[in-house]
């Protein structure tokens, strides 16, 4: 018997035509069909034409009761397809607990790539594409809520985010909040349907259009990153230098701590620390020649 593999199944993130002919033939392939929604992939195995096969629901609920089974499947050599709602599976979506256990079992994972939400929103943004970072939805509350908006705010590469309409306004607000009223953002919602709509603007112009217009279907939220800080001058790093040595620290160890934390050449920030500019007691601490006296 050949040995089984699961199959991630990249499906229309809207218009059901997006499907490719490798997604018909992975589908019309498979044993089985691990999905989140067992009417919604219905519907996509009959658009497809497509004889329906054992379908296993596969959501975030019983995604992890559902590995056993699945890999039992796999030892049988059966081929099992997983598919979520739309786009790739494992994206914010049920697969990775699946993969990761298909994997340490010895399993072939294999892909059959398609849409994705996220990218398709990068890059019909406007915003920078060629580094970003794909944070998903935000945790609804508490410290971790604040640490990933914290971390958002300074984040200099491109953000792109998702979230459910009812959330949009406490989560735009939010933003503007720690990124402030001018950071650049999109949004992306129905995305290949009929009904597509794609808006640009600012965060402050953002928090007024969603009190205005009621938001309809899940987001994707493109966020402008953070500007690089200003490269510091020499005489903040002389600065900061002076304080270092005032807590003990030799010159050297000085310039090593100041050069990491502000990110630049150890060799300019002792150099600085060196120059006739530096007000660190420098001197004084260089080592006396023999026989000398202080």
């Amino acid at each position: 018997m050949s040995p089984g593999a699961l199959v991630l199944v990249a499906t229309p993130i809207g218009n059901l035509d997006d499907a490719s002919p490798r997604v018909t033939a992975a589908l019309a392939a498979a044993d089985a069909v691990g999905c989140e929604d067992t009417r919604r992939t219905g519907r996509l195995l009959s658009h497809l034409g497509v004889a329906a096969p054992r379908l296993i629901v596969v959501n975030e609920h019983t995604e992890r009761d559902t590995v056993p089974g699945i890999l039992d499947r796999l030892a049988r050599g059966e081929r099992v397809a997983l598919v979520s709602d739309a786009g790739l599976p494992g994206i914010s979506d049920p697969g990775e607990v699946l993969v990761r256990a298909a994997v340490e079992a010895g399993f072939a994972v294999e892909v059959i790539p398609g849409p994705s939400a996220a990218a398709a929103a990068l890059v019909v943004s406007g915003l920078p594409t060629a580094r970003f970072v794909f944070e998903g939805f935000l945790p609804r509350k508490g410290s971790a809520r604040t640490r990933r908006l914290t971390a958002v705010a300074t984040e200099e590469r491109t953000v792109v985010l998702y979230e459910a309409p009812h959330r949009l306004a406490r989560t735009v607000a939010d933003l503007a909040g720690v990124c402030g009223p001018e950071r650049r953002v999109v949004f992306a919602r129905e995305l290949t349907k009929l009904h597509e709509e794609v808006w640009r603007g600012t965060l402050g112009e953002a928090v007024a259009r969603v009190a205005a217009v009621e938001p309809r279907g899940e987001h994707v939220l493109v966020l402008d990153g953070a500007p690089a800080p200003a490269e510091p001058t020499d005489a903040e790093l002389v600065a900061a230098v002076t304080a270092a040595r005032a807590t003990g620290s030799s010159t050297r160890d000085a310039a090593a701590e100041v050069a990491e934390r502000f990110g630049v050449g150890r060799k300019r920030v002792y150099d600085l620390a060196l120059g006739p500019d530096a007000q660190v007691g420098v001197s004084s601490s260089r080592r006396l020649p023999k026989g000398s006296s202080t």
